[in-house]
């Protein structure tokens, strides 16, 4: 029998089932001996009880009871064997790197994790390729959505992985995308409080998958609600139609982004979720149906990325320049990519 274990969900953990989990974690277990732990109350998550279901958190820490033997097994370690134009592709995709941290401009379409319909070409199961002389793969330290592109952190040791994940756990990093939406918000710049809560029942318009806003009043009252707060700030428009967007998440929720901008009437072009299709919204004015050759694909990217290098103690910024399709569209509406200042919610900014 093992001993009862305490782990804490890491970045790249979070949103993850916990019967999925412990899965990752104990290949061994049967969904039969989750189910009987969450029961019994033997399986907790910050020392209350929950549902093999429960959606875990970044820093949140897992009561596993004693084990038997066979289930207490590792997992172990997977090395599936990378084709070489993917592993060329990923290595194409390093922006910037040291002896500590990798920096990888992620594309748009590539999942940053394995999980539920992924399959198995995403960046986590390609990082065999991102060694580059060290014996251990790099590790994620935090995700980006499958159909967003832009800025992805990977650590080259244990270390770096745990500053980096306390570095995000604490917001001490600045994370900005870049987004076109639907119509042009007013005011042009400000705060989006909504909660957000994942959406009942499943069904072919993905609504298991997708995240409701409520109310900043009503998020205490509803359960499994969670407050987010992004702020937002105009760059430049294309009449009426179209917005290029500076977004900030100040907290780290699902979809965040996403939900919030729909919810203020502005949705992300590309985004058939959250109503950024071109086959929605068409009314005049606004909607993403704003004709021409723009992409259907989501127009998401983390653009730039601030830090304190963990070792160094350097402030690290980085910058990913815009995927293809977005860039395509900035070119087809006139926006220059330089004429955006690198932080435009600094007030320092001239």
């Amino acid at each position: 029998m093992s001993d009862v274990q305490l782990k804490t969900i890491s970045p790249d953990e979070a949103e993850l089932r916990l019967d999925r989990w412990l899965r990752k974690q104990f290949p061994h277990l049967t969904q039969g001996r989750i189910e009987k732990m969450c029961r019994k109350g033997e399986l907790r998550v910050d020392g209350g009880r929950v549902k093999s279901n429960h959606r875990l958190e970044h820093g949140q820490k897992v009561r596993i009871p004693p084990l038997n033997e066979a289930d207490g097994q590792p997992a172990p370690r997977q090395i599936r064997k990378i084709h070489r134009s993917d592993a060329e592709m990923i290595q194409d995709c390093v922006l910037w790197k040291d002896e500590h941290i990798i920096a990888l401009n992620k594309p748009a379409g590539l999942p940053s994790q394995g999980g539920s319909g992924q399959g198995d070409r995403h960046v986590d199961g390609l990082t065999e390729a991102l060694k580059f002389g060290f014996k251990d793969r790099p590790k994620l330290v935090h995700r980006l959505d499958k159909d967003t592109s832009g800025l992805l952190l990977l650590a080259r040791t244990d270390r770096v992985a745990r500053a980096l994940s306390e570095a995000l756990r604490h917001r001490n990093v600045r994370k900005i995308y870049w987004a076109a939406v639907a119509g042009q918000p007013n005011p042009k710049a400000g705060s989006i409080k909504y909660g957000l809560i994942k959406a009942a029942g499943r069904g072919r318009g993905g609504e298991g998958e997708k995240m409701v806003c409520i109310h900043p009043r009503a998020v205490a009252e509803t359960e499994g609600a969670k407050r987010a707060h992004t702020d937002y700030a105009l760059q430049d428009t294309a009449g009426t139609r179209l917005s290029w967007m500076a977004l900030v998440p100040i907290t780290g929720r699902t979809h965040q982004l996403r939900a919030h901008m729909a919810e203020i009437g502005h949705p992300i072009i590309g985004d058939g979720k959250y109503g950024g299709s071109s086959t929605e919204n068409q009314g005049d004015g606004w909607g993403a149906g704003v004709g021409g050759d723009l992409s259907r694909k989501l127009h998401l990217h983390a653009r730039t990325l601030i830090i304190e290098h963990p070792i160094t103690k350097e402030m690290l910024t980085l910058s990913a320049p815009l995927p293809e399709h977005m860039q395509r569209t900035w070119d087809y509406v006139g926006w220059n990519v330089n004429h955006a200042p690198l932080d435009p919610f600094n007030m320092d900014n001239e």
